[in-house]
């Protein structure tokens, strides 16, 4: 196989959840410019058909399934929208996430439920609803969004580091159980990356100033080079690479 063959996702289809904004968006997009069809997916029905036009002005099909992916019967109906707009699945790209900052003992069990929910179990139930067809097609790729804040230690931040690690736990075991089928399992941790979610921080000088400290290379990450890497596990250049948890974090981990 020629190279621009290996990452060439032409008639792939594509789940992305979290795709209303930031890194989902970003990863929705790369997949589209690779030639693949996409399902995007989140609670947010406006800001999805926003992603769907810049799919489609990428060169991609999109379609909009409107999920809260921490409700089983609803990740139920984003896989069959999937298969009735495209008639197949081949990639999983699990995104949603949630942050919350906040001390231990001020966190109750509602906010530790709603992190743990909505950053761990939703892959979960999102690989059950896909991996029935990915066995039966002796295919797929799963690529979950896990974080750097998964492996360090983040003061107010125990529920989502928690949950965080949680992915790369998920990832290794699954990518073991499901190897058999040829699916590969892998996970990508992003660390402070521009998007939404790091925008007030990012205004803010002091803040700015203490967070690029952190980072060898002096920058945040930008979206595109997220959804970059997910393509590549997507494709058939990354067919040998499985269980692993790749960091995109500027060196920040080891510095």
């Amino acid at each position: 196989m020629k190279l621009p063959e290996a990452f060439d996702l032409s008639g792939k289809v594509a789940i992305v959840t979290g795709a209303s904004q930031g890194i989902g968006r970003g990863v929705a997009c790369c997949l589209a410019e690779l030639g693949a069809k996409v399902a995007l997916a989140a609670r947010n029905g406006v800001r999805l058909e926003e992603t769907a036009h810049l799919v489609r002005q990428a060169g991609g099909q999109a379609c909009v399934a409107v999920t809260d992916v921490t409700q089983a019967g609803q990740v139920e109906e984003m896989v069959n929208t999937t298969l009735r707009c495209f008639g197949r699945v081949d990639v999983l790209v699990n995104n949603a996430g949630a942050l919350l900052l906040k001390p231990l003992l001020d966190t109750d069990v509602q906010d530790w439920h709603h992190l743990l929910n909505t950053n761990l179990t939703s892959m979960f139930l999102c690989c059950q609803q896909v991996g029935q067809q990915f066995i039966d097609q002796k295919r797929g790729a799963v690529i979950n969004i896990a974080s750097h804040w998964g492996l360090i230690g983040v003061s107010q931040a125990v529920a989502y580091s928690a949950s965080k690690s949680g992915v790369a736990g998920f990832t290794r075991a699954l990518a073991v159980e499901w190897a058999r089928y040829n699916i590969t399992v892998n996970a990508v941790a992003p660390g402070f990356t521009a998007t939404e979610m790091t925008e007030e921080a990012r205004q803010d000088e002091r803040m700015r100033e203490l967070m690029l400290r952190q980072v060898p290379l002096r920058r945040f990450g930008e979206v595109d080079e997220v959804g970059r890497l997910v393509a590549y596990l997507s494709s058939d250049a990354a067919r040998f690479i499985t269980g692993q948890l790749i960091v995109m974090d500027g060196g920040q981990i080891i510095a």
